[in-house]
């Protein structure tokens, strides 16, 4: 199990041509700990959560997870990091439509070279503890939009990453399916010590964070 990661950002800058995103924002996240962020549409919050789980490179200013500076890091390095310390939840799932949903939930396992016995046990254990035993065989076209978003939330938690990185994770989702999701999210991250960062425009996610930052002309502002 690897523990939650702290991570600093410090004058984190990033423009797309003449539209600047980010404007050295900077923010100070503990291990374990969750982070709501918050912002109007095309505020930056998307931008801001590729900055951090090293997808996208920032024009100035740094990132640090721990004692790994991203913007140190070569491609390949950037690529081994993601893999073993990160996990990803997204809010259309991008789950691999041709696996089934236990091979959905191996496939970092396998990425990160765990032995076949053991990354089935994993599967399994994460699909029971989310209710979803009775779908491992099946495609994820055969399952509802909630099961869908909760084998993303066990593929994304299978290697037991340090840092697991949301985007509006229940935005495709009506309210009550919604509310159950983000609870196993968050319990689930708890229970694995994980850090959380979810942007979110939702209020309930954002009142159950330990933090709300919200991101106003391009800076990261704490929000009560």
């Amino acid at each position: 199990m690897t523990d939650g990661q702290g991570i600093e950002l410090d004058s984190v800058s990033k423009s797309y041509g003449t539209q600047v995103v980010l404007n050295s924002a900077s923010a100070s996240i503990a291990p374990g700990e969750f982070i709501a962020v918050i912002g109007r549409s095309g505020s930056g919050k998307s931008t801001l959560l590729k900055l951090i789980g090293g997808l996208s490179s920032a024009d100035s200013g740094s990132i640090r997870h721990g004692p790994h500076d991203l913007a140190q890091m070569s491609e390949s390095e950037l690529t081994l990091f993601r893999r073993r310390s990160l996990g990803f939840v997204f809010q259309f799932f991008n789950l691999v439509p041709t696996l089934s949903v236990s091979e959905n939930v191996q496939l970092p396992l396998a990425l990160n070279r765990m032995a076949k016995p053991d990354a089935l046990r994993r599967s399994a254990d994460l699909l029971d503890r989310l209710g979803l035993s009775a779908c491992a065989d099946r495609l994820p076209d055969q399952l509802s939009g909630g099961e869908q978003q909760r084998v993303a939330i066990a593929r994304a938690l299978a290697h037991e990453p340090g840092l697991v990185i949301t985007d509006e994770p229940t935005g495709n989702l009506d309210i009550d399916t919604a509310d159950e999701v983000l609870s196993l999210l968050i319990e689930s991250c708890r229970e694995h010590r994980a850090t959380l960062i979810m942007a979110t425009h939702s209020r309930d996610a954002a009142e159950r964070a330990d933090r709300v930052l919200r991101i106003v002309n391009g800076r990261l502002e704490a929000s009560e």
